[in-house]
């Protein structure tokens, strides 16, 4: 007689992590807000094809099409130019989901190498960590003003405005946004050179190097996971925050804070041309952070399997 009982293969580790993520509704509900929202500002710009920085030469067909009320041919309306509002919606978004990427790749590498050095090798935790202190005391905005005073001008010289503008924002917000990552991954380190596996690796001689790509790495993931998630959200903030101060991106280089920015002249008038930016920045700030708070229950062993 055969054994006709079939043994189920056990799911990945990643398979049980979407398994919890998918319980936690708002987690999911921001997930599809958010992938929505690129959506909106890389497909959108395929099919409304509309030039979002097009200014009419004609200056009395400009005068007719500027601060057009939402219509048919201008679903958002139009600018104090005649520029297409929708249009400068989707660049807008791209640029500011780009730096808040890109700011967060920074932030995340350099909390991550300063966490694990600073956790893993006694000698080094404490001057790592007062210039962590050091980085947590400075007042952020007003040093992020000062380098971008300082250093916009001889970027752009060099990269071009958009270019030098973009590289110097998402290095600036970076270099000064990685602390939080580097203290939550020094607290998992030293928890985990405690583990028995860490100290069987190490008693047979392992490298340090071999045992934190092999050994201390893969085990910091999560929180590494959670804090790119809630840097994607800070570096919008911040970007948004220079460009509706006027030291961001050049006015022609739409971001959604530059809209802000160029709206609120206008706000009593046209109250919608702040509205919308607003609405976008929020949406993807709150479905960021929602996002991040379904990763860290996912990601927690103790919750999954439950």
């Amino acid at each position: 007689m055969t054994d006709t009982s079939v043994v189920e293969k056990p799911r990945s580790q990643w398979a049980d992590v979407w398994a919890q993520f998918k319980t936690h509704k708002g987690a999911v509900a921001a997930l599809t807000v958010f992938v929505l929202l690129i959506l909106f500002v890389t497909v959108g710009p395929l099919i409304w094809t509309k030039d979002p920085t097009y200014i009419n030469p004609n200056a009395a067909e400009m005068i007719r099409t500027r601060n057009k009320p939402p219509s048919w041919q201008f679903p958002l309306g139009t600018d104090q130019l005649g520029r297409d509002m929708l249009a400068r919606m989707m660049k807008g978004g791209q640029v500011s989901i780009a730096v808040g990427l890109v700011a967060m790749v920074i932030s995340i590498l350099l909390g991550t190498l300063i966490g694990v050095l600073a956790g893993y090798f006694k000698r080094l935790d404490g001057p790592l960590m007062r210039l962590t202190d050091l980085f947590l005391a400075l007042p952020l905005l007003p040093l992020l003003l000062v380098m971008v005073m300082l250093f916009r001008d001889p970027l752009a010289r060099a990269l071009g405005p958009e270019g030098g503008t973009f590289l110097l924002i998402v290095f600036a917000i970076g270099v000064t946004s990685w602390m939080q990552a580097a203290r939550i991954v020094r607290g998992d380190v030293l928890a985990l050179k405690e583990r028995e596996f860490v100290l069987a690796a190490r008693s047979i001689g392992t490298p340090s190097r071999r045992m934190i790509l092999r050994h201390i790495l893969p085990n910091v993931v999560s929180p590494i996971m959670v804090s790119a998630t809630l840097g994607i959200a800070s570096a919008i903030i911040t970007e948004s925050a220079l460009s509706f101060l006027g030291l961001g991106f050049p006015p022609d280089f739409p971001t959604w804070g530059r809209l802000l920015f160029d709206g609120v002249d206008y706000i009593q008038q046209y109250p919608e041309r702040v509205i919308w930016p607003g609405i976008a920045i929020s949406l993807t700030v709150l479905s960021v952070n929602y996002i991040g708070d379904g990763l860290r229950d996912a990601l927690d062993p103790r919750i999954r399997g439950r």
